[in-house]
């Protein structure tokens, strides 16, 4: 009995106003009575109008917020926020102290002068350990001899060809030479702007007697020569002034790969030096037989014909132009040895001021050992043909 006491109380609360509302004649009683229908109607509209809930009052000093206490930002950014990307900001941009280019395109920079670029002398030059470079010119060439060595002969007993072949004096000659660094800098740490080196080089040449089609076009001569090289740098460079650039160590084996009769070899260590003065370049090799014995000596008294000693000198006329003479002496009352006089013309120009690239190579050689074969056979040879002097 008590809720339902309770409801009716909950009820009669409720419409309370409307029914005091409606006793005071105002409500919807009061339009009834109104003769004239639109005015009935308007009546009605007002009152059901007025029944509508009325909306909540809000304070006028709700309408703006307090402000809120001031909070103490914090000393370390969360890490969403560390990782958000800054926006780009115009403060200038403090430069490098000098530019590095790859290690490839560094070592050949135009600043360094021929011989610390070859050797790579200094640390800013080094391109690296066993990558390959060049060493002597690879080139296919043209040849045309005064004569050619059809019956090669030696003053061992047994390395005297039977019968002579019918070569041409005209032939081609093909020649391979790579290098390779070894090791770096190693009693050079103490010096700054020196870098010493230890190389392997491998030379081939070939004669090929392409222009004899009536004996098979034969391969008349092949000759391999690898050499390992220790290079100090001396003297830095200085403009205008000669300068010993570097000083080295070698050791070469020499062979023509061939049996008897026509087998040639010889072993060989080797004094090296260069120096440099502006477009001028001197590199020089004084050397040392390892003896053999007479039993195994394919060419006994071979330095009294190649010679004992060895100088090339280098020009640069201009990027285009190299200019070379090597030449070579027995250092005896009997001199011997051979005269190469050589023409390198650039047939592109990278801009980089080097001297690498493809290139026009003209030659002409005088004397004793032009090939194993020939070294004791004196002769002329003019040859013309493409070089590759570096990549």
């Amino acid at each position: 009995m008590l809720p339902s006491l309770a409801r009716l109380l909950t009820l009669s609360a409720l419409l309370a106003p409307a029914l005091a509302h409606a006793q005071s004649g105002t409500g919807w009683q009061a339009c009834s009575g109104i003769a004239d229908a639109a005015q009935r109607l308007a009546c009605f509209d007002r009152w059901a109008a007025s029944q509508a809930p009325a909306e909540p009052s809000v304070p006028a000093t709700a309408a703006v917020p307090a402000p809120a206490a001031p909070v103490a930002a914090p000393t370390t950014a969360p890490a969403s926020v560390a990782a958000a990307p800054q926006p780009a900001t115009s403060a200038p941009r403090v430069p490098p102290a000098r530019l590095r280019l790859t290690q490839r395109d560094g070592c050949r920079e135009a600043r360094f002068t021929e011989l610390t670029r070859f050797w790579e002398l200094e640390p800013d030059a080094d391109c690296g350990t066993f990558g390959l470079r060049v060493f002597h010119p690879i080139s296919l060439d043209l040849v045309k001899g005064d004569r050619v060595n059809r019956q090669p002969t030696s003053e061992h007993d047994t390395n005297n060809a039977a019968s002579p072949v019918g070569y041409d004096t005209a032939e081609t000659r093909v020649q391979l030479s790579i290098r390779t660094k070894l090791a770096g800098n190693l009693f050079t740490r103490d010096r700054p702007g020196a870098s010493d080196s230890i190389w392997f080089a491998y030379t081939q040449q070939s004669y090929w007697q392409v222009f004899s089609p009536q004996i098979s076009r034969p391969f008349r001569s092949t000759d391999h020569e690898p050499e390992l090289i220790y290079v100090m740098p001396l003297q830095s460079a200085r403009p205008g002034a000669w300068r010993l650039r570097l000083g080295g160590l070698g050791v070469v084996h020499q062979s023509n790969g061939q049996s008897l009769p026509l087998s040639r070899s010889w072993n060989r260590i080797y004094l090296l030096g260069g120096a440099e003065r502006g477009p001028w370049e001197l590199q020089a090799r004084l050397w040392k037989r390892i003896p053999e014995s007479a039993a195994n000596d394919d060419n006994p008294h071979i330095s009294d014909y190649i010679g004992r000693a060895e100088a090339r000198l280098a020009w640069r006329e201009s990027r285009e132009n190299l200019l070379a003479a090597t030449w070579r002496h027995s250092l005896r009352r009997d001199a011997r040895g051979s005269l190469r006089l050589e023409w390198f013309r650039a047939l592109s120009d990278d801009g980089q001021g080097g001297t690498g690239g493809l290139q026009l190579h003209t030659q002409l050689f005088s004397g004793y050992g032009d090939s194993l074969l020939d070294y004791n056979f004196r002769r002329t040879v003019f040859s013309v043909g493409l070089a590759l002097v570096d990549w």
